[in-house]
């Protein structure tokens, strides 16, 4: 039983399905996995347990009765801490919302709920989402499967390490500039950016309006596509029939391939050349407007995310982590007019992206130019933590800025991931493309 939690959430859905896999045995595996683990209150903020088992007996009940929901009725998953839950803490790694209890669930855990999905508990997170590193001395600090003492990648920390650890079969996180993708890269797993609006955002506590997106942390392709369903309310795509052979994928040459870490452009190198193998055709091209793109974001991001927070930061900013009062203060000094300006800026640049990528199926790139980075020396050294928290998001603020669906994939290096960009609303045949690419890399 103990195997069940190193399966994919598919193979659990049709384990439970085929009658061989009881949800309450299932839960109870990873409840107890959970509260016995030696990082259980670094990865889950709180843990649901009575919700979790009076799901899993009603998903069990289901299945007894032929009347299973969807393919991942009754599988227990994880919750990053900004999506409400009815009558449980929803903090968002923040001492700024301490004791705040929601009355309803979020839009996309009842949609979740809706489809059978067992809710675990509440994973914790970068302070706000303002970061890419996974660092929160405020609350906790998760660690990365593959190096203890370093960062698991954030935001949505806990999401992805709760997966690695085996405490759940996946995690739902945001995504703002790579909070699903970094933390998925860096612990080995898939992570699925969507596009901008396309799974609801009602009842999540926001970073930026204009760029936040929800996805799912997980360990299979199949996965991910069985997830963004059940998210949205919808079915999933068929992923049958997918292959490499003659696909067309873009190498990404501006900004992202720069400052590239030695084992993050080896395991890149790697992964093309076995895409190559399985029948990709590769091309190199270059964007220069990815410049301009970036030079306006960080204006567009703080401005966002200091409107929505302004008043809770400035009544308490002793409560904050230091590095995000920074972050988030970048907005005070942000005129409209700039504001509106990059944004028309940011909106020429995305036409133009999309056409000089529209003949691909993807646009490859590293998932991340750094590895992990140590928890306790970005604690302790400001610059480092400057550099590092800038260079983790770097390359998966492409398809942020781009407003695209991504998906990163382990390489089968450490902490080295690949990362796909589709177009912007195509997630179904982004997914098709990473099926393939997922079964040459591996």
């Amino acid at each position: 039983m103990q195997d069940w939690r190193w399966k994919t959430a598919a193979e659990l859905g049709r384990g439970i399905g085929a009658g061989e896999i009881d949800p309450t045995a299932l839960v109870e595996v990873f409840l107890g996995a959970i509260d016995a683990h030696e990082f259980r209150d670094r990865i889950y903020a709180r843990v649901t347990h009575d919700r979790a088992r009076a799901e899993a007996q009603a998903a069990a009940e289901r299945a007894k009765s032929g009347m299973r929901r969807s393919a991942l009725d009754g599988v227990p998953v994880s919750w990053k801490d900004l999506f409400d839950t009815a009558g449980v803490g929803t903090e968002a790694g923040t001492a700024l919302l301490a004791g705040r209890v929601p009355d309803t669930d979020a839009k996309v855990l009842e949609a979740a709920t809706a489809a059978g999905l067992v809710c675990l508990g509440k994973t914790h997170m970068s302070e706000i989402a303002f970061s890419g590193l996974g660092l929160n001395p405020i609350t906790a600090t998760p660690p990365c499967v593959n190096d203890h003492d370093a960062v698991p990648g954030g935001s949505s920390s806990g999401a992805g390490a709760s997966v690695a650890f085996g405490l759940a079969a996946a995690g739902i996180g945001s995504d703002t500039g790579g909070s699903v993708r970094i933390p998925s890269a860096w612990n080995d797993l898939v992570g699925l950016k969507t596009t901008h609006g396309r799974v609801s955002l009602e009842g999540t506590v926001p970073l930026c309006l204009t760029f936040d997106t929800i996805g799912p942390l997980c360990r299979s392709v199949e996965d991910a596509n069985l997830l963004l369903a059940a998210l949205e309310g919808g079915r999933p795509a068929d992923l049958a029939g997918n292959s490499l052979e003659g696909a067309r994928l873009m190498v990404l040459d501006t900004i992202v391939r720069d400052d590239l870490r030695d084992a993050p452009r080896a395991a890149f190198e790697s992964a093309v050349v076995r895409l190559q193998a399985a029948g990709a055709q590769i091309a190199h091209r270059d964007f220069a407007p990815l410049y301009d793109a970036f030079d306006v974001a960080g204006d567009l991001y703080a401005a966002d995310s200091y409107g929505w927070w302004r008043d809770l930061v400035e009544a308490h900013p002793e409560k904050m982590f230091p590095q995000i009062l920074e972050r988030v203060r970048g907005g005070q000094t942000v005129g409209g007019a700039d504001y509106c300006a990059g944004w028309n800026r940011l909106r020429d640049i995305r036409k133009q992206y999309a056409a000089v990528t529209a003949e691909f199926d993807a646009v490859i790139m590293p998932s991340a130019p750094i590895l992990p980075p140590n928890a306790e020396r970005l604690l302790n050294d400001d610059a480092y933590y400057k550099a590092e928290n800038l260079l983790a998001l770097r390359n998966t603020r492409v398809a942020n800025l781009m407003d695209v669906c991504s998906v990163t994939l382990p390489t089968g290096v450490p902490s080295c991931g690949i990362m796909f960009n589709g177009q912007n609303g195509t997630e179904e045949a982004l997914l098709r493309v990473a099926a393939a690419a997922e079964r040459a890399l591996s």
